[in-house]
């Protein structure tokens, strides 16, 4: 009984690393096929991927140093 309670939890384990193991296979195999053939795969041209401008918001301080205040 107990080594039915073992390989249980053991073959769930091992089904899930297999379902894992497609997945990653299924998104990047191509590139993996790629490297191993010594190839660069090249990716898609897309138009918003070429040059992108981003614009960051300055601000300029109030005060360079803050005044210390009298304790009351």
């Amino acid at each position: 009984m107990t080594a039915v309670l073992g390989t249980l939890p053991f073959l769930a384990t091992l089904w899930l690393l297999v379902v894992l193991g497609a997945a990653v296979l299924e998104e990047s195999g191509a590139k993996i096929a790629a490297a191993l053939k010594g190839e660069p795969k090249r990716q898609p041209f897309t138009p918003s991927a070429g040059r992108t401008r981003t614009w960051i918001a300055v601000r300029t301080p109030r005060c360079v140093r803050a005044p210390l205040r009298a304790a009351a």
